[in-house]
């Protein structure tokens, strides 16, 4: 790299260097807003000023590891989610905003549902990964009784240190999907989830952002992807109240596959086909009773 001093000479070699790399070309500038803790507000507003040499070289140093395909969340150690800082780490999978759709979608049936008497509800959250949903479903709705499930006991470690970093009361559980709440006959209102489902004929279509750096069981959900999902209307039925609410985040195109369970497993529940901001398939919800 040609000896930069300035922060926008920095950028400009950022930004051409990660293009030629087939990485997006903001990534420069979010990694330096983290290295000099500021805002974009702040960033633009002191464009002229000159890096340090200990910042300039880590900067460098960021920005080859993500041309090299090291995701920027991994780099930094973080990623927001609903506003919050989340550790995430090469453990769990990387929260996508797609995923806050989810949640705001579950808050609004719930309290649609239930109205404002949450006190005694309990929510789970299966496949918690860094424990996005469930730490942000306990921080907007506290009066629920919020539990989180999750095969890896690496994944769980994550959570565990968000929910303390952020305060949240969650209950975690190690096993396989509902297994142990149906081990410990626990009964649920709400169950979200935001499974596996990328098909593995998929696999070599995908960035190697991805595919090399995110767990592949927090991906990958069998031939056409909705294994997880038929597993679940195995278990669920063991541990659902009478009243209650599903809300699953699914792959472009399996709505209409993963309605089609639900209404099998829950025939007089009410199930909704929920697009993204892009007009894709993106959530699937179940109200029963």
């Amino acid at each position: 790299m040609v000896q930069t001093e300035k922060i926008f000479e920095a950028l400009n070699w950022a930004s051409s260097f990660l293009q030629k790399n087939n990485r997006d070309a903001n990534a420069g500038e979010l990694l330096l807003r983290h290295f000099l803790g500021m805002t974009r507000s702040q960033l633009l507003a002191n464009m002229h000023e000159v890096l340090s040499q200990q910042i300039q070289e880590t900067f460098q140093q960021a920005v080859f590891a993500h041309a090299e395909g090291i995701p920027i969340q991994h780099i930094i150690g973080f990623e927001e989610f609903f506003g919050r800082k989340f550790i995430v780490n090469s453990n769990v999978l990387i929260p996508r905003p797609e995923t806050e759709e989810l949640v705001l979608g579950a808050i609004n049936r719930i309290k649609q549902t239930y109205s404002s008497n949450l006190e005694g509800l309990k929510l789970v959250d299966i496949g918690t990964g860094s424990g996005i949903i469930a730490i942000t479903m306990k921080l907007e709705c506290p009066d629920l009784t919020v539990s989180a499930v999750d095969i890896s006991k690496e994944a769980l470690s994550i959570a565990e240190k968000n929910a303390k970093n952020l305060e949240a009361d969650i209950h975690f559980l190690q096993g396989d999907l509902l297994q142990p709440l149906i081990a410990s006959q626990e009964k649920v209102d709400i169950i979200l989830s935001n499974p596996p489902y990328i098909p593995d004929r998929e696999l070599d279509i995908l960035s190697e952002v991805v595919k090399d750096h995110e767990p592949h069981q927090a991906l990958f959900g069998g031939e056409d992807g909705l294994d997880y999902y038929r597993r679940l209307m195995e278990q669920i039925p063991q541990i659902i109240n009478n009243e209650a609410i599903i809300g699953f985040e699914i792959g472009m195109g399996q709505g209409e596959q993963v309605a089609e369970l639900l209404n099998n497993t829950f025939p007089e529940s009410r199930t909704e086909i929920v697009h993204d901001i892009n007009g894709k398939d993106r959530m699937v919800f179940c109200e029963i009773g």
